[in-house]
């Protein structure tokens, strides 16, 4: 009988809680180690998994644990290292979004994956949310022609809670939201279109909580002891991170390498939190009204004039609690690929575009709204993932 594989979790943060997913799959699998640098980690670790799975404070003493897999949920600014050195250790990596925080420290992941034959799985759970499907299937389906637009409008309703207390709100640190939020939305965007984006333009500013006073190092908390939905309305809320320098308003326009055009929009300041997709092509459109249990997805594919109800509606089922559902799927398919090397609908290079979408948009943000175009791939690794890890 195979034994169980060994997973580790780096990073005891908002998004580790995802490792409770590790056990009771499919692919029989033990979390047995976890990892952070910050005393205080020890015990929010214990809290999370329990006395029976070994803590590390140091990337040497977790990787010494003799772990099959790992799952990263550090700083979006430190994935780049961390992945490299476990990589380059011969562990597979589960790496939460966004890759990287800039176009070359991704590559540098993709080369450690290609140097090493480890195993690199990028956490994009959108692709297995059900909305994210439902529309991709409509596509695929036929139900609207060719695809030749795509716009998305994400109305971040909880941002000043989730992304302007701790290091999101800053630049140095993330570069910009358009790729730590919109990272999700770039991605399902090039999934549902089949290509990836060639040219960017964009706009944005700090509107709104760059006037915030209220100012406080929350390095001694987490998102759990700060957020409310009592913190309203955005002007009122209290104890942001000490510097805030990352826009909580933008907007990009793409082209993507097939012709398809497509926009996003992302609001921190909404009192509402949720995404809206709008598929248009050659033979009608498709729509998402909410993105979770409840919400429906409907279809335009006859011409008459106003419809509220569109000509085809597809109910949404699951993700209840936001894309926890999509998160339990995605630990299946990655232990599963872990194990025996299956096909996963995420993809290393997809992970990388969507980033240096969103790296390059906020190039352009900050220079005038200029147009860029999206550096590609290095050849040799676009051809690696395509014959090793085929979406």
């Amino acid at each position: 009988m195979t034994s169980p594989l060994r997973v580790g979790v780096i990073g005891i943060g908002a998004r580790s809680a995802i490792a409770r997913n590790v056990e009771n799959r499919a692919t029989p699998a033990r979390l047995v180690a976890s990892c952070d640098p910050r005393p205080e980690a020890a015990e929010r670790a214990r809290s999370l998994f329990g006395d029976h799975v070994e803590f590390a404070s140091n990337i040497e003493a977790f990787i010494a644990q003799g772990l099959d897999a790992a799952i990263v949920t550090t700083p979006d600014d430190t994935h780049a290292d961390v992945a490299e050195r476990l990589l380059l250790a011969g562990i597979a990596v589960y790496l939460e979004k966004p890759l990287a925080t800039s176009i070359a420290d991704a590559d540098r992941v993709l080369q450690a994956a290609y140097d090493s034959g480890s195993r690199l799985y990028v956490g994009h759970n959108m692709r297995h949310m059900h909305v994210v499907r439902a529309l991709r299937d409509i596509v695929r389906r036929g139900e609207i022609g060719e695809v030749k637009a795509i716009w998305c409008r994400h109305f971040v309703g909880n941002g000043g809670d989730y992304y302007f207390k701790d290091w999101h709100a800053e630049r140095a640190r993330v570069g910009s939201l358009l790729l730590q939020k919109g990272a999700h939305d770039l991605d399902v965007i090039h999934w549902i279109a089949g290509g990836y984006t060639r040219d960017v333009s964009a706009i944005g500013d700090l509107a709104v909580y760059g006037q915030v006073e209220s100012r406080r190092d929350n390095r001694d908390r987490l998102l759990g002891d700060w957020f409310s939905y009592d913190n309203w309305p955005p002007l009122a809320q209290t104890d942001l991170n000490p510097l805030v320098d990352v826009e909580d308003i933008s907007m990009m326009n793409m082209r993507l390498d097939n012709g398809v055009l497509a926009s996003y929009q992302q609001c921190h300041f909404t009192p509402d939190y949720w995404r809206n997709y709008t598929v248009i092509g050659t033979e009608g459109r498709a729509e998402n009204f909410g993105d979770s249990a409840g919400g429906v997805v409907r279809v335009w594919n006859r011409r008459h004039a106003y419809a509220a109800r569109g000509d085809i509606e597809y109910p949404i089922v699951g993700d209840e609690a936001g894309h926890g559902d999509a998160d339990a799927l995605t630990l299946d398919e990655f232990l599963e690929f872990v194990r025996h090397g299956s096909a996963t609908d995420t993809s290393p290079v997809a992970a990388r575009q969507a980033i240096a979408a969103g790296i390059t948009a906020a190039e352009s943000l900050r220079d005038g709204s200029r147009p860029r175009v999206v550096s590609p791939v290095p050849h040799h690794l676009l051809e690696y993932f395509e014959r090793h890890q085929r979406s």
